[in-house]
Parts: C-alpha cells; structure tokens; sequence
C-alpha cells in the first residue's frame, strides 16, 4: 500500500492548529502497520530558519498558474522519530513570509492564497510522479489540498501514472473552505465547466473544500457525531446539501493523540509523574499549578481551560455565568489567545477575583501540559468541535472533562447519568443545548461530585483507563484505503 500524504502544515515543523498534530502522527502510525507513506507539504520560511535538518533534492518541477509558468525545487527530511520522508515544496514567492495563511498579528489572510495552494496541488501531483512511489492513494487534508482530487479527475486523468489512484478527502473543520472570487478560475487550468453549483461553484464564489468533496473518491472527518452534524444546516456552512450527496462515502474517523507525548506517567513538563495506580503526583501537580498562578493552595475544584478565546469555543456561555461561577467554591486557570474582546473581559476577572482567577493570554507547550495534570476539571462547552483534543489529553490526566456534547465531544466524554461510574464507562459530564444555564447546571453536577472523594477517584481512574490512542485511528485509515483498493 503506497500513500501520499498532503498537509498545509505538519507537526513539528509548521503548525496553526489540530490539523498539524495529526498530519505529523497519523502517518507515523500508518508507517507502524506496513503502508509505504510520503508526506508532502510546503517549505515555509519558518521551516528553513529552523534547525530542521533538511537536504535538497534534485527535484525541480514547472506548472502552470493561469498564463504564467512557475517552478519549484523539493527538500527532504523524516518526521522525527521515524523513517516517514517528508518532501518540503519550495517556491520563495509563495512561502518565504513570515505565516503560513495570514499576515503575522493581524486576521488578513495573504490575498494570493488562491495562488499558493494551486501551485501546491499542481506541485505535489509532479513531485510525486517524478519520485516514482505510484500511490494507491493520495490523502488530502482540509481546504488547502482540495483542488487535488479535482486535478486527479480531470488535468491528470490521462495520465497512466495516477490511473488506479484513488483520492480522499479529510476535512477537520468545514468552517474553513478556501473560497476565492470567481476569476481565480483561470489560476487553476481547469475547464470553466466545472465553475458550476454541482462542482466548484459556491455563491459565485470559486471553492476549494466543495471540490475536494465532489471529486474525491472518499471523505473522512474527524468524528462519527460530525460527520452526522456537517450533513444538516445547523453545521453545514452551506455545505450540507453537497455532503448529503456524497453520504455514502462519508466517514468520520476520531482523531486520536499520541501517548509518547500525553501520558503523566512520563511527561516532562509536569513537576511529578503519576498513574491511574498512584494518583498522589497529581496532588502535587494541583500544588504547583496553584503556586505558577498565584492561587490559594486549597482543595476546591480546580477548573483549566486551554483554548481560543472565541465564540466558537463557548466562552460567550462562561461569559453569561461568570459571576454565578464566582459564587462557588471553585478557581480557574485559562490559557490561549484569540479575541481582543475576550481578552479584556478575562483580565478584569482576573483582577476583581486574584484568589480564584488566573489567565496567561498566551500559549505554550510547558504550560498546557501543567494545566493538563494539576486542573481537577477541564472546561471545554464548544459550539462545535469537529473532534477535539484536549478532553482527551485530560481524560488521561485524570482531569475529568465538562463538554457540551457535540462533534467528537459527544463521541468520547460519557455523562455519570448515562451510566454508573462503577461500570467504567462515564469518564465525564455533558449538556447538549448550547445554553448557558445548563452549562451551568453542568459545572455544579461536577463540583458536587467531587465532594465524593471515592466516586471522583473511581470517574478519574476511568477516563486514564480508557484508549484514545492514535493507533486505532490510523487503523481505521488503513481499513478504508484497503477497501477503496479493493472496490477498484
């Protein structure tokens, strides 16, 4: 089985979000279960001012971008930790700046993205053919690559090279579709036939994303609840209708997370490792955490939060409840960046409520890990959340989550009144209407059950137990590729 790999960005070596995470762990995994994988990406500036060890090939390719011809090199290095090559694709018109979508410090995103990422389909599809691993499958990821599939069923039909290769599609958030104004259709080289409401046409507008998902052979996402979710209007930013189309060949797989780099048994950045078997670390975790953030050393329930500070991550709902939160026994430690709004509207918490409030407007790895390991309970009432991570991570830190239930949320955090926690399936506590009061209601379910030492332990002990591993999704991957191969 030969794969290729594509990602805008891959960790560790350019990252905005989540789709770097799995795009530098997925491929390891399918590397473990005996698929020959390349990873394909461009060379940002900031990968060559790194310490990446990298080595240029001498690959060079041309494509053309609308009446321009525009050539490109290739640099070679491996995810760390593994023998998956990674081909770097270098162009400095389109990726020597500083940011991989948008100017640095400022929400504008570059005004020749369009560009970029056609010159990154067209520039992979050529690398690949000139490295000679025919591929049985290509793996898109996200808006950035959506134009491959396109590309694959029509500029590069005839191509005997690529004639038994199928394409899939991930989309981590639909929320981000690559839409560009209508004449970018000359950038791309196809046919202004397909510049239709069926393919690539969305309100006028040209859409990568809409073409990924009309053309590929098959569409995964990041959870079974999204997958249902992007299919009705509520979650389908407009979509829906094309997705519902596409049902049949839609699957939603959970992203997992990587026990290498999540386990409190071995983290590096927390001050005492701890288990399921000796809880007593995480005591000591609590106690740092309070001392990092100048809180009262007491035994209230800690709540972390590690997120954008937007909307869409239900911070409006924290917002509407705060001073009803305030009321309680509790204290708070939040991490991340985002809205200006919600900037100032944290930091005024912070200072009217020192003994219970602490936020660090910034984010980095050492701090996410301690909030992980010393918080008593992770908040994370997302609008949607196509999978999400972090209630995983603290389902392994024995952090038990509060969600709202939706997307990957639904998919893995279990209410304690959906199932005794003596059964070790209720690993946490949820709500389902996006309302404040019920979130609410939801935070004080939590704080009344951590007053029962055993029951808190035992509901601890069962999210550490549970596998979120990133193994089991990369076999679910291997499973659908074998059965596209199959299917011919």
């Amino acid at each position: 089985m030969n794969v290729a790999y594509l990602s805008s960005e891959v960790a560790p070596f350019a990252k905005t979000g989540g789709l770097a995470d799995m795009a530098g762990a997925i491929p390891r995994n399918l590397q473990k279960l005996g698929v020959k994988i390349m990873v394909l990406m461009p060379l940002y500036r900031s990968i060559k001012e790194s310490a990446c060890p990298l080595v240029k090939t001498d690959i060079r390719f041309e494509v053309r971008i609308g009446n321009k011809i525009k050539s490109g090199s290739v640099y070679k290095g491996f995810l760390p930790d593994s023998q998956v090559s990674v081909y770097f694709i270098d162009n400095e018109q389109y990726y020597g700046r500083d940011g991989l979508y948008n100017y640095p410090g400022i929400p504008k995103d570059f005004e020749d993205n369009s560009e970029r990422f056609i010159f990154f389909s067209l520039g992979v599809l050529e690398v690949v053919e000139r490295l000679r691993l025919r591929p049985d499958i290509v793996h898109c990821n996200d808006w950035q690559t959506g134009l491959v599939p396109v590309y694959l069923k029509t500029r590069y039909a005839g191509r005997s090279f690529f004639e038994n290769t199928k394409s899939v599609m991930t989309i981590h958030n639909l929320a981000y579709q690559g839409c560009f104004w209508h004449w970018d259709m000359k950038l791309t080289g196809l046919d202004w036939s397909l510049f239709n409401a069926k393919q690539l046409e969305f309100y006028g507008k040209l859409n990568f994303l809409k073409g990924g998902i009309v053309f590929s052979d098959l569409i995964t996402t990041v959870s079974k609840t999204y997958a249902a979710e992007i299919q009705t209007p509520e979650y389908g930013v407009g979509l829906d209708g094309v997705l519902r189309e596409r049902a049949g060949d839609l699957y939603g797989i959970m992203n997992g997370i990587d026990y290498a780099l999540w386990n409190p048994e071995t983290d590096k950045f927390i001050c005492a490792n701890y288990g399921s078997k000796n809880l007593r670390g995480k005591q000591l975790c609590k106690k740092a955490l309070q001392k990092k953030y100048n809180l009262p050393k007491r035994d209230c329930p800690l709540i972390g939060m590690i997120t954008r500070l937007t909307d869409q991550k239900g911070l409006d709902l924290v917002v509407d409840k705060f001073q009803d939160l305030m009321k309680m026994d509790i204290q708070l430690v939040l991490l991340g960046t985002g809205d200006p709004w919600y900037h100032e509207v944290f930091k005024r918490y912070a200072r009217t409520y020192p003994a219970k409030v602490a936020i660090q407007l910034s984010f980095d790895e050492r701090s996410a890990h301690e909030i992980e390991a010393g918080a008593d309970i992770f908040l994370m009432p997302s609008r949607y959340e196509p999978c999400g991570l972090n209630q995983l991570y603290s389902l392994k830190y024995g952090t038990v989550p509060v969600v709202r239930s939706t997307g990957g949320l639904a998919d893995t955090i279990t209410d304690v009144r959906q199932a005794p926690v003596k059964q070790g399936r209720a690993n946490g506590f949820s709500f389902k209407n996006y309302n404040a009061d019920l979130l609410f209601a939801t935070i004080v379910r939590a704080v009344d059950l951590f007053k029962d030492k055993t029951q808190w332990k035992n509901l601890m002990i069962n999210g550490m137990s549970q596998d979120w591993s990133l193994e089991k999704s990369a076999k679910e991957y291997l499973a659908l590729y074998e059965k596209m191969v199959k299917k011919g």
